[in-house]
């Protein structure tokens, strides 16, 4: 996608939303966080507005995008770099404990995410992870494609059997994980937020969360 398109995409169908916020700072307080190590490092691929990376507490924090814009909603302490998914390059081979992608990879063809996944075999740690989550096709084909950048189809089976095929062990898949969107009247409260995380019923579940480390 050209600049202005990414530019344009952000502004109208990932338009900044308060609702949004507050979701992502449940979601690493109640959560993300402790899977983290605090004096670890941080990869946020395709890192959008900032909102998972700008809450997270780790010795460093890293977030790449391809928007050029994407800069300007980092917090003080977070690394910027705008490159496509694939362009880790700048970080030291061995150096990611947590690695985490939000709604990123339907947005790639698969040589593009093997690509990103080979480059990540090389830059997690020893037991570092890589964490997705995403929409589940499985569960939310109606409105899959309503999103116009969507180019590949996943659910929690393909997904897994893909990270496998590209050398990583999954460790966790989570299949009905999140609601699809916050974009409806539902109100978005942390208490509810935190209360969905802990139920073992999942109404609306459409997003996936899996969980990989490199194999061996």
């Amino acid at each position: 996608m050209s600049a202005d398109g990414l530019q344009s995409y952000h502004a109208t169908r990932l338009a900044p939303d308060p609702k949004r916020n507050v979701v992502w700072r449940t979601l690493v307080e109640s959560h993300f966080q402790r899977l983290i190590p605090e004096q670890g490092c941080v990869l946020d691929i395709g890192a959008g507005h900032c909102q998972f990376i700008n809450h997270v507490r780790a010795r460093r924090r890293v977030a790449v995008d391809m928007w050029e814009g994407f800069g300007d909603f980092a917090a003080a302490g977070v690394e910027t770099v705008v490159a496509p998914a694939a362009g880790l390059g700048f970080l030291a081979d061995r150096s990611v404990d947590f690695a985490f992608a939000s709604n990123l990879f339907e947005h790639l063809h698969q040589p593009d995410f093997a690509e990103v996944l080979a480059m990540l075999r090389r830059k997690l740690v020893a037991g570092g992870t890589l964490n997705i989550l995403q929409p589940n096709y499985r569960y939310c084909s109606a409105e899959y494609f309503d999103d116009y950048t969507h180019v590949a189809i996943w659910s929690h089976v393909s997904l897994a059997d893909f990270l496998e095929a590209n050398g990583f062990e999954v460790i966790e898949v989570q299949p009905r994980f999140l609601p699809l969107t916050v974009k409806s009247r539902l109100p978005v409260w942390p208490v509810l937020i935190r209360a969905y995380l802990a139920s073992p019923v999942k109404p609306m579940g459409k997003q996936m969360l899996l969980r990989a480390r490199v194999r061996g």
